[in-house]
């Protein structure tokens, strides 16, 4: 334990407290806010929200990326263009942050927790096609529904945990069976590729988040990603609260959401993009630099699936048990060293008690045992990866 500290510590070249991950502004990112706040145009109209989102796209490769004032907007606005409704299921996994199902509460819809896969910490292919062939059946309306309860099962949302991308091409032909709409909750793998594509580009729809505690920040906001520029230009519409455009008048022609990011935010979000790929170059190289330290250790680090090339987001190791997990837990945080365990699983929170599962051997597993690590971008003494 004392070791790995060490090992931090010189990484990044400081005695202070070592965050698991902070936010870095090395470019423009002052120069443009500036230029908002002297246009007045702060809030939800201004130049930067366009090339915000132009800028996206031209990343990521997706037909149209919307501009939202959270990840959980985002999503949300996924799962409504989705046609997830209140009382609908949708198959998802029970290791993510709680705004994956927080969603689903507050749209009335539910989740059905089935395991995860341990190359990619993200929904196991194999988890949710057993799942489906002991539990749902195709209705005569060609509808996914549940045997047990006849509730529609309308949706398939994996989340690329910690940047480390599913097994997507796997996922989409289930979808493609069970006549399920696949949504990434890409929040967390911007820059993450999955056999030369940007996550978030094979489903139906994406969600990214950036807050600031993500690969790039605009402090708070999110990004939807539509496979299709008819439906996006639809997403952009009713996340702007479905206003028909006109002059002068306000008629808006369908229940719209208030989900736009503000253009000051858009600012910093355009200036970050500028050292995105950066950012991902010292991630990686941050990634083998760990993972050379761990090498000969009774801790695994996570490394990114064979099929991808991963963001690495937030780096993890997995500990032979709970016990040692917890004493190392205590260990850094006691010296200035930020690590935490994974989130708690989501089938053992209050609101999501009763939810419909599967078999989660592996969340359980991993559950017990992983740590995340300071993985803010850092380059002193590290090599290209």
């Amino acid at each position: 334990m004392k070791s790995l500290i060490e090992f931090i510590r010189e990484t990044y070249q400081t005695n202070e407290f070592i965050p698991l991950h902070a936010p870095t502004f090395p470019g423009n990112e002052q120069a443009y806010v500036a230029e908002t706040i002297a246009s007045t145009f702060v809030s939800s109209v201004g130049k930067f929200v366009i090339d915000f989102e132009h800028k996206i796209e031209s990343f990521t490769g997706s037909p149209k990326a919307v501009a939202t004032s959270s990840g959980s907007s985002a999503l949300h606005t996924a799962l409504y263009m989705a046609g997830v409704t209140s009382g609908d299921l949708v198959i998802t996994q029970a290791l993510t942050f709680v705004a994956t199902c927080n969603t689903l509460y507050h749209m009335g819809a539910a989740p059905i927790f089935v395991d995860i896969a341990k190359t990619s910490l993200g929904l196991s292919p194999h988890a949710v096609q057993a799942y489906l062939e002991e539990y749902g059946v195709i209705d005569e309306h060609g509808l996914c529904t549940h045997k047990e309860t006849g509730q529609i099962i309308r949706a398939l949302l994996p989340m690329h945990t910690f940047g480390h991308p599913v097994e997507l091409d796997e996922l989409a032909v289930i979808c493609h069976r069970w006549n399920l709409v696949l949504i990434e909750d890409a929040a967390e793998s911007l820059g993450s590729f999955y056999k030369g594509k940007h996550t978030g580009t094979v489903g139906d729809f994406a969600a990214l988040s950036f807050n600031g505690n993500k690969i790039i920040t605009t402090g708070g906001g999110g990004m939807l990603l539509a496979n299709s520029q008819s439906s996006g230009e639809r997403a952009k519409h009713i996340t702007t609260t479905a206003k028909v455009p006109h002059p002068f008048e306000f008629y808006h022609d369908e229940p719209g959401f208030n989900y736009r990011m503000p253009n000051l935010n858009a600012a910093l979000g355009c200036a970050q993009m500028e050292s995105l790929p950066l950012f991902i170059e010292q991630k990686r190289a941050l990634a083998k630099h760990y993972q050379t330290f761990f090498s000969n250790s009774e801790l695994q680090f996570v490394h990114e699936p064979s099929y991808a090339k991963s963001n690495y987001w937030l780096n993890a190791v997995i500990c032979p048990d709970t016990q040692s997990r917890d004493r190392l837990l205590k260990s850094t945080n006691d010296n200035g060293v930020m690590t935490r365990p994974v989130w708690q699983l989501m089938h053992r929170l209050p609101m999501f008690k009763d939810a419909v599962r599967g078999s989660l051997t592996n969340s359980e597993l991993i559950e017990s045992r992983l740590i995340n690590l300071p993985s803010s971008p850092a380059t002193i003494g590290l090599t290209h990866a």
